[in-house]
């Protein structure tokens, strides 16, 4: 049997969805995709509470949905402000840097979040057209406090963008009433679909702003190149990613079925759950409690864990998480909890993980870290 994903991405994809992917591939040009992707771009709308936006769908991953959003509303002398929870906000910062833009960084602790005090400080300091914000950071479980930062960004004239790979379908994100101007993610992440869509949601004024721009330094992901195709999917630009727009149209369409606030709710039920079951066999988590995310938990090993040695044991039982990025590399572990898992799959993976850190020498009892997190689940 294959291991239960429970990385930061890819999710697992439910059989509806994978029964969506394995349809008979169509043309790109047919009524069939046409029917499908209008699907897709209508629900995905919902999920971001957005009436005006315009939902692209590119073939690529999420670095492919980063770079679509800087490029399509950043001029060559705009300064771009980018607000970064960790590894991926970096990330950000490095692809603006490497299309040659003025980009300064706010940066808050591995661990930690920017507050908004301090985002005000900086938009106080100088003008920035564009503000790049990551919801949650995949390699710290930071969550921005995204709310709070709308209230500072209101009336400051800027574009804003928000990296929602691992928080959109999964946390609220609310495009029209908070004035996000650029929301990006990808497929694979809360909406529990296979990789290889990167997705971008523009505000009318995002759209507005590009097409301010003479030309900017991108064809592919150029938004003005797929605009008639997203509203009249038989207008060719270049060929869709057929089955997986089939995948993610129906994945789409569960969230919304579950309804979004439910959704929401449940995501954060489930973090409360799987944390209150680490806590019980000794796992802390990395990030501060104040910005913990509800997608994902970074957990610090304890003295005399080995990450390698771990991590492949827990994958030999039947689970997958992923190691820790940079500075936190074999110090800690990811584990996913977001999109589609169940209660019962969270439940698994916590009294199996309790099991192989016994196998390990740890003094833990599997069966109370069980017991803890489906008592969380009911609070």
């Amino acid at each position: 049997m294959d291991p239960l994903l429970l990385i930061p991405g890819p999710s697992p994809v439910v059989p509806r969805v994978t029964g969506a992917l394995a349809r008979p591939t169509v043309s790109h040009a047919s009524a069939e995709l046409a029917a499908d992707l209008l699907s897709a771009l209508d629900n995905l709308k919902k999920t971001v509470f957005t009436a005006g936006g315009e939902p692209v769908l590119f073939a690529g991953s999420g670095t492919l949905a980063m770079e679509a959003a800087l490029l399509n509303v950043t001029g060559k002398h705009d300064r771009v402000l980018v607000v970064s929870q960790g590894y991926f906000g970096d990330r950000m910062a490095r692809i603006a840097e490497a299309f040659g833009f003025a980009c300064d960084v706010l940066a808050g602790p591995w661990g930690s979040a920017v507050r908004p005090g301090e985002l005000r400080a900086a938009l106080d300091s100088r003008r920035y057209e564009v503000v790049a914000v990551t919801h949650v950071d995949t390699g710290t479980g930071a969550a921005a406090p995204l709310r709070e930062y709308a209230e500072v960004l209101k009336d400051r004239g800027s574009i804003w963008i928000v990296d929602g790979v691992c928080a959109t379908g999964g946390i609220e994100e609310r495009m029209d009433d908070w004035g996000i101007d650029v929301i990006l993610t990808a497929a694979q992440k809360c909406f529990g679909a296979p990789p290889g869509l990167a997705v971008d949601v523009f505000s009318p004024r995002a759209a507005a702003k590009r097409r301010s721009l003479p030309s900017i330094p991108a064809y592919y992901t150029d938004l003005l190149n797929w605009r008639d195709g997203m509203r009249d999917p038989r207008k060719y630009f270049s060929t869709h990613a057929v089955n997986e727009i089939r995948a993610f149209a129906e994945a789409v369409r569960i969230a919304v079925e579950e309804g979004l606030p439910e959704r929401f709710l449940r995501h954060e039920r489930t973090a409360r759950a799987v944390r209150a079951g680490l806590a019980v066999l000794g796992l802390e988590v990395f990030t501060e409690r104040e910005f913990l995310a509800p997608t994902l938990s970074v957990v610090r090993y304890p003295d005399g864990v080995d990450d390698a040695a771990f991590r492949a044991k827990y994958l030999d039982a039947g689970y997958a998480v992923a190691g820790g990025l940079a500075e936190t590399a074999g110090r800690v572990f990811r584990m996913g909890h977001m999109g589609n898992l169940t209660r019962d799959q969270a439940l698994d993976a916590i009294g199996t993980m309790g099991e192989v850190l016994k196998s390990m020498g740890r003094p833990v009892d599997p069966a109370e870290a069980v017991a803890a997190a489906a008592a969380a689940f009911k609070e």
